[in-house]
């Protein structure tokens, strides 16, 4: 379903990423984690193009595209692609100055042309999937982060794209409002929507996630079922990591 060959990408003399492979089936959900700067969201953006890489392949169904010294990316191809992707944004994203069914409709009416009342029955249908139909005529300074967050998953859903990808789609939450975005999550796990979560929520990640890819220096450490990985990591450098963040998050739900 994704495929993602000897992935490069620099910024200026930084290499964040480094000869990344991996490959994730289709109706699976893979989380990313790893320390901060490691490379997780720069991977996730390098899969819908939002980060062009420097060297590799980036394949998404029947889509793929090839990057590389001297060669040339057209524009079209890169947004072929990223129509495969629908995103989710740490700090949510929404047009203040759209309600939440708006916000939602937006990219099917500018972007897919849609007729509005089919936009909006579309719309409708997706904030009912993640609990904010009673909120859709709200604005989104009025709703919660924990709502905008449910909304913004709405709306990245709204042109049906072949895999979701979720960017820290909770470091923004306290752990309450936290919740409300992981319970959504998996029930779109439980229906076989495919996703690619970057993340620091282990309880996002064990609860959601299918296979685990632990990422350090723009490179894989560890990767397995996630099951395997959380519970039973292989690389001592794993460990270190999940025992850090079991710490943290133990802490953060003792003072919440």
């Amino acid at each position: 379903m994704i495929e993602l060959k000897d992935i490069e990408k620099r910024f200026g003399d930084n290499v964040v990423l480094k000869d990344v492979s991996v490959t994730m089936a289709e109706r699976s959900v893979t989380a990313l984690v790893g320390p901060s700067g490691g490379g997780k969201s720069t991977l996730l953006r390098c899969i819908n193009l939002l980060e062009l890489p420097n060297a590799g392949m980036v394949k998404i169904g029947e889509e793929e595209l090839a990057f590389g010294t001297g060669r040339r990316v057209a524009t079209g191809d890169i947004q072929r692609l990223r129509r495969q992707t629908g995103m989710v944004f740490q700090n949510f994203q929404l047009f203040p100055h759209r309600t939440a069914i708006e916000n939602v409709m937006e990219g099917m009416t500018v972007v897919l042309k849609w007729p509005e009342a089919k936009a909006r029955e579309r719309a409708m249908e997706l904030l009912e999937k993640v609990g904010m139909a009673a909120k859709a005529d709200a604005w989104p300074a009025t709703l919660s982060g924990g709502q905008q967050q449910r909304v913004a998953i709405a709306r990245a859903l709204a042109p049906s794209p072949r895999v979701l990808l979720c960017d820290e789609p909770t470091s923004a939450l306290d752990p309450e409002l936290a919740q409300e975005v992981v319970d959504v999550l998996d029930r779109l796990a439980e229906e076989g929507t495919t996703m690619v979560m970057a993340t620091h929520d282990l309880r996002l990640a064990s609860k959601v996630a299918d296979e685990v890819i632990f990422l350090e220096a723009g490179t894989v450490v560890e990767k397995g079922p996630a099951a395997e990985v959380f519970g039973n990591p292989q690389r001592e450098r794993t460990k270190r990591f999940i025992a850090t963040l079991r710490h943290e998050q133990e802490n953060a739900a003792r003072h919440a």
